[in-house]
């Protein structure tokens, strides 16, 4: 697990091979990552957007961004966390992902860029 802090918002993430819906022989590598944020600052929060960046060491980068996560938007009171599950796509079994999310603190509408620590995608094949 990996861990990043901006401005009090805890971003934490765990990532899964899943071997049993991917085919290394046809360059088809399927991962999840489980994110935890956690509002450990003073001001109600709500996550409007994120940006990724995947970095595919057979193949290329990509930048995905779009509205709130999973097709939620979440806000999230001082004390309080949100969790959710995703995946990416990789050709190789060998990857990266890192990003930020643009979050807008409620009380006085400014944004803040919190940053998504960078992680690692590894498929079985690298686990020796």
């Amino acid at each position: 697990m990996v861990t990043a802090i901006t401005e009090g918002i805890k971003v934490s993430v765990e990532t899964t091979y899943q071997a049993e819906f991917s085919s290394p022989h046809q360059h088809h590598y399927v991962f999840t990552y489980k994110v935890k944020i956690e509002n450990n600052s003073s001001h109600t929060i709500q996550l409007m957007r994120r940006k990724w960046e995947i970095i595919d060491a057979g193949d290329n980068t990509k930048f995905v961004e779009g509205d709130g996560v999973v097709g939620l938007q979440p806000v999230l009171e001082p004390g309080t966390s949100h969790e959710y599950v995703s995946g990416c796509n990789l050709r190789s079994g060998l990857g990266k992902m890192r990003g930020l999310y643009i979050m807008e603190k409620l009380f006085d509408g400014k944004l803040i860029e919190v940053r998504i620590p960078e992680f690692q995608l590894i498929s079985d094949i690298f686990d020796n």
